[in-house]
């Protein structure tokens, strides 16, 4: 999509949130309009009161239905508008999985194209060959996480099975991964935990959060790429912290709760040049949940990078 594009498909997106607004504005003016004016009436002409002494019920509930009604206009609004996001937001997911699907195998055609000529250099070859597995394992990647965040939106909890992990083990496991798919060198990567720290829960869960919060981290990065993992136990409440700092774009604190939400991405042209669903953090504060933590976002601002903070219990009870 380019960017003129974007930018009309944009002004499109505030029309359509804007005409409800502005005609649930108009309507709640008039009933109030309605409503002072009716009262002003009254105040003005003893007369009229002195009719309705006998009948001031009327009068209760008059105004008694125009407040329904602005309450009623009010909250259709609400929804209204809720819906039309919801809306916007499944679009962007829908041209995101489009173009996550259309690369790699757009990629993976071109290889095998290519190794179908028979004087192909044995070291092209190869070469070739390991584009084509990391692409397709950046597409299992891709459908895992649609598929897992499919789960959790229906809020089948993913079942455990708990294990003693070495969370450093792990999260170096995780980062090689990403990096890899990512085709960038495994130092971008930090990892800095203790090869002591150990922790009590579902393996496969606890990967599938470090994974989605360094792949998160490497996205929106900038050209130099510094991503630092973490964790330290706090054992006076039985849990261990884990962060995940990156150096990039950054999150403005007025978005910074709504980054977990399914489908959200920031309305920032750094973020739309970016590839993403908006589907990765709301995997990891689904997980997390599930197995029994918390997950927050911290950031100074744009461009100052951003803290993906994951508490958990270090020893996870069996559902």
């Amino acid at each position: 999509m380019t960017r003129g594009t974007r930018t009309m498909a944009i002004a499109r997106m505030t029309r359509s949130i804007s005409l409800p607004i502005i005609l649930a504005s108009g309507a709640v003016a008039l009933c109030l309009a309605l409503l002072v004016g009716w009262s002003y009436l009254f105040l003005q002409n003893p007369e009229l009161v002195a009719d309705l002494r006998g009948n001031w019920w009327l009068l209760a509930a008059g105004i008694g239905s125009l407040v329904v009604i602005m309450f009623v206009i009010v909250l259709f609004t609400v929804f209204l508008v809720r819906e039309i996001r919801e809306v916007r937001r499944q679009t962007s997911f829908i041209d995101s999985v489009t173009h996550e699907l259309k690369s790699p195998l757009a990629a993976l055609k071109l290889c095998l194209e290519t190794l179908a000529r028979p004087d192909l250099p044995g070291a092209q070859h190869e070469r070739l060959r390991r584009m084509m597995h990391d692409d397709v394992e950046r597409l299992t990647a891709f459908i895992d996480r649609v598929l897992t965040a499919t789960r959790l939106a229906g809020e089948v909890r993913p079942s455990q099975h708990l294990t003693d992990i070495s969370l450093a083990e792990l999260a170096r496991r995780c980062a090689a991964g990403v990096t890899r798919r990512a085709h960038l060198a495994d130092d971008v990567v930090r990892v800095d935990i203790a090869p002591e720290l150990r922790i009590v829960t579902d393996e496969v869960a606890l990967a599938a959060v470090l994974e989605n919060l360094i792949d998160n981290a490497i996205k929106y990065s900038g050209d130099d790429v510094a991503v630092v993992v973490s964790a330290d136990a706090v054992e006076a409440r039985g849990q261990v912290a884990l962060e995940v700092r990156d150096r990039g774009i950054g999150i403005p604190r007025t978005h910074l709760r709504r980054v977990f939400e399914r489908f959200y991405r920031v309305p920032d042209e750094a973020v739309r040049e970016r590839r993403g669903t908006g589907l990765g953090l709301y995997v990891v504060s689904a997980l997390v949940r599930s197995l029994g933590g918390r997950a927050e976002a911290l950031s100074p601002g744009p461009g100052q990078g951003t803290t993906l903070r994951v508490t958990l219990p270090m020893r996870l009870r069996s559902a």
